[in-house]
């Protein structure tokens, strides 16, 4: 766990409104790039429900159901209006969600409470429903000094994933090589601008992830083709190879970056690369993003 201080963190969530889009599996990998190859301190939040798939991916599955029972607090306990009155009591409650991986990132889990948090939400009255994952962020994670997080939100739209979609202001959507995937694209992009026009906050696209390509597929290279000319500033720079050491590694508990290079497909190492170049253009379109705010406030 980092050192503590007060800057906010860069935030993001990964996201589209389907499943299997390898939503978690770029957020495992997407935030070890960003810590290994920059040396950031990262924070990942399975918001995706109680399976727990990041927890897996890290091979820490097993512990985290273990002592489940009696992980109180926890990420569902966060989105509850008593949670400021909760973290006031308990001492280190934050601190205590969170694990340490065997890579170089940090996780909090999943847990079975978030399965009630969506119904628990539309009770709640509409300017408090959306805020409370973005307060959650601000007041007790960002002291924590991580220097990014990255939520990996559920494959539908719920009170949940619309906390996680206010809290970050940023999407990075990851989508499979597909007519109907492509299509959902379009559908998040609108999404995105009926929240912006109705809610009145800020939030963008940024970036889009193409993943499980297959160059030599010419649906898979057309797509391709179509997203760069669509989303010329938003594309990440490399797709996502499809490669059998990506699951090879998550049987294993680990991402492709754990394993060793003289152990890798060359697939896998195009992967390993294609999520570098991600993570490398990410932080470049959201330093390019700060600085062009602070030239336009001056």
């Amino acid at each position: 766990m980092p050192d503590q201080h007060t800057n906010a963190a860069l935030r993001a969530a990964l996201f589209m409104d389907k499943g299997g889009v390898t939503k978690t599996t770029s957020t495992a990998h997407l935030g070890e790039a960003l810590a290994r190859e920059y040396g950031l301190e990262v924070l990942l939040i399975d918001l995706a429900g109680k399976q727990g798939d990041l927890s897996k991916q890290f091979g820490i599955h097993n512990e985290v159901r273990a002592a489940e029972d009696d992980a109180w607090p926890n990420i569902s306990t966060v989105f509850a209006e008593e949670w400021s009155t909760i973290a006031e009591k308990v001492p280190d409650a934050v601190e205590d969600m969170i694990w340490e991986t065997d890579e170089n990132v940090d996780l909090i889990p999943a847990h079975e409470g978030l399965d009630s948090v969506d119904d628990d939400l539309a009770s709640v009255n509409v300017e408090d429903r959306y805020t409370r994952l973005d307060e959650f962020l601000t007041n007790y994670v960002d002291p924590l000094g991580y220097d990014v997080v990255l939520l990996d939100l559920p494959g539908l739209t719920n009170n949940v994933t619309l906390n996680g979609l206010f809290a970050t202001g940023r999407v990075i959507a990851p989508l499979t090589m597909g007519e109907f995937e492509e299509r959902q694209l379009d559908q998040l992009v609108a999404d995105i601008d009926e929240i912006v026009a109705g809610f009145d906050v800020d939030l963008e696209l940024a970036m889009v992830l193409p993943s499980m390509y297959d160059k030599r597929a010419n649906v898979d290279t057309e797509m391709l083709a179509r997203l760069r000319e669509q989303y010329p500033d938003r594309i990440a720079p490399s797709p996502i190879t499809d490669s059998q050491g990506v699951p090879n590694a998550q049987a294993e508990g680990r991402t492709v970056f754990a394993v060793p290079n003289d152990e890798l497909l060359a697939t896998a190492k195009r992967v390993k690369d294609a999520y570098t170049d991600a993570a490398t253009a990410l932080l470049q379109r959201v330093d390019g993003e700060t600085a062009m705010t602070s030239t336009e406030t001056n």
